[in-house]
């Protein structure tokens, strides 16, 4: 008998035990969608973090008051935090450090504050961030109109702003932005530039911020004791350790911290940065895979026991074709293959439940639309060992019916 025919015999037998087939492929298709969206979802979060690092680029490093605190599956204790880094510690940093790099200091002013212009206004979900003359840079951003702030401009604290798309989409519809008041918080602002629209990446959306000059963040600032960034930018990746070296002994004579001390401030390269989160989310994926694995054998256990329940109900069918003809080898690979088809309908369902999972969030997040081919051919190669590993020993039984008793079996 052909496999053609072994595929129209079992398609036929799931046609006639509809709802244990569809209860099966269910609990199939669940536990390969939450595996194949959990790792989609990974995906998603590791292509947002390597955009969101590659815009501030490689070369570069952040010097602040406190870790990342990033910390998955670890002992759940966030880093100490350090004294602030005051507005005085940055910007003499800016002057002092001796090296080929290009500093740029930010601080967040306001998370939450609303932009308005006429009768037009923003939700309260606008962010107020105070950067200098090379802080667009460091952070990667673009600007599609209007000009950048000078060194002057960022530190006399000039009623000036740059602003997000979205923010001149809603305030300005199809007007001109440049040089028009807009009232941010409780400061009026007036608009020099516009930037080109970056998405969202690690929730934070430039698209929604307001960008002023740094010393006006720091006299509208809602935080009483703000912690400054610094992001120092060196030309290439071989003068890293020289300005990271430099930078740490300069900046702990500002601090004035003593030789027998350890550094009050932590730096970062943006690279490393990175790297330390996708090492993190492994214990994710771990996780993923394991609860995929435990449904998965629910899912195959439940599938053999319709399977012998099958092999019982037809065990006058078989009979009949062993009767004919059939040899064992043949009743075996029938019942094989039924077991593999019910996993692959299962398993396809799944698969895309998955992905439509995971795409969500990448949207979400701002990102772009992945299939995970990887995934994807693993996860049909996983339904075809699950459905053979399911099958087999009702296959095996099946095909050791002797064929006198099978045709007597009521």
């Amino acid at each position: 008998m052909t496999y053609a025919e072994n595929v129209r015999l079992a398609i036929q037998s799931i046609k006639s035990n509809r709802l244990r087939t569809l209860l099966t492929a269910l609990i199939i298709a669940i536990g390969l969608s939450a595996l194949v969206g959990i790792l989609t979802t990974l995906d998603a979060v590791k292509n947002s973090m390597t955009e969101a690092f590659s815009s501030m680029g490689a070369n570069s490093f952040t010097i602040r008051n406190r870790g990342t605190g990033i910390r998955i599956g670890g002992g759940g204790q966030r880093p100490k935090p350090f004294r602030s880094i005051k507005y005085e510690d940055a910007t003499s940093f800016k002057e002092r450090l001796n090296a080929p790099a290009a500093v740029a200091i930010s601080v967040f002013a306001s998370w939450g504050a609303t932009a308005k212009y006429g009768a037009e206004k923003t939700n309260p979900n606008i962010n107020i961030q105070g950067i200098d003359e090379n802080g667009l840079n460091s952070q990667g951003l673009d600007l599609a109109l209007g000009r950048n702030f000078s060194l002057n401009e960022s530190l006399s604290g000039n009623n000036i702003c740059i602003i997000g798309s979205e923010i001149k989409d809603k305030l300005f519809k199809n007007q001109d932005p440049l040089d028009k008041v807009i009232n941010v918080g409780n400061s009026r602002l007036k608009v020099v530039g516009v930037l080109v629209s970056k998405g969202q990446s690690m929730g934070f959306s430039g698209d929604r911020s307001v960008y002023v000059p740094l010393l006006k963040a720091k006299l509208i600032n809602s935080n009483s004791n703000p912690s400054y960034t610094i992001t120092v930018i060196v030309p290439n990746a071989d003068q890293m350790d020289n300005a990271i070296g430099e930078s740490t002994a300069e900046f702990r004579n500002i601090r004035k911290v003593k030789i027998s001390e350890p550094n009050n401030f932590e730096i970062t390269k943006s690279d490393a940065m990175a790297q330390t989160l996708f090492e993190q989310l492994n214990y994710i994926v771990i996780g993923g895979i394991a609860i995929g694995a435990i449904t998965l054998i629910g899912a195959s256990i439940g599938l053999m026991n319709i399977m012998l329940v099958s092999v019982t109900e037809r065990t006058r069918e078989i009979g009949i074709r062993k009767a004919i003809g059939a040899n064992p080898s043949v009743i075996r690979k029938q019942f094989l293959i039924e077991a593999v088809m019910i996993c692959l309908m299962g398993g396809a369902f799944g698969i895309f439940l998955g992905i439509a999972i995971g795409n969500l969030v990448s949207f979400s997040m701002g990102g772009k639309f992945l299939i995970p081919w990887e995934w994807i051919m693993g996860g049909f190669t996983l339904c075809v060992l699950v459905g053979i590993v399911s099958g087999y020993y009702p296959a095996k039984k099946a095909s050791k019916l002797d064929p006198v008793e099978a045709l007597r079996y009521e």
